[in-house]
């Protein structure tokens, strides 16, 4: 990876696990955080950064494939899911990695992707249901 690879004017190009749809991803500061942007469509979505290195950490220490799980932030997320634990007071954070309030959904929709970019973890691209686990 370059270092100029996740930056604002050199973002990480996505697909979602399905490969059906195209986003970007970026890393930046926001109020003294690091924080990752992605964009979809007009609508951007801020998560702390630490997002990555701790779902990478769970995924190990998990040791198997986890159901991504997708779900807006106003629906419950399925148990066990990367989702659930994306919102759940059992991670790190102790809450959502989201950032900003009505737009932190769907951490296991498009979290994936990059942590497979980045080698930190192995995704499948099945039409539903996807699956990840650490590398």
């Amino acid at each position: 990876m370059a270092n100029t690879e996740g930056t604002k004017e050199n973002p990480w190009q996505l697909k979602t696990p399905p490969l059906t749809s195209e986003y970007h991803m970026y890393k930046d500061v926001k109020d003294g955080k690091d924080v990752i942007v992605y964009v979809v469509g007009k609508t951007t979505f801020l998560y702390d950064y630490r997002c990555l290195a701790d779902l990478h950490a769970m995924l190990k220490k998990q040791g198997d494939w986890m159901e991504l799980g997708v779900a807006d932030e106003q629906k419950p997320a399925k148990e066990g899911t990367v989702k659930a634990w994306g919102r759940s007071e059992k991670n790190p954070v102790g809450c959502w990695y989201g950032l900003n309030k009505g737009l932190r959904g769907r951490f296991g929709m498009y979290m994936p992707p990059l942590m497979e970019l980045l080698g930190l973890a192995e995704v499948t691209h099945d039409p539903k249901e996807n699956k990840m686990r650490a590398k």
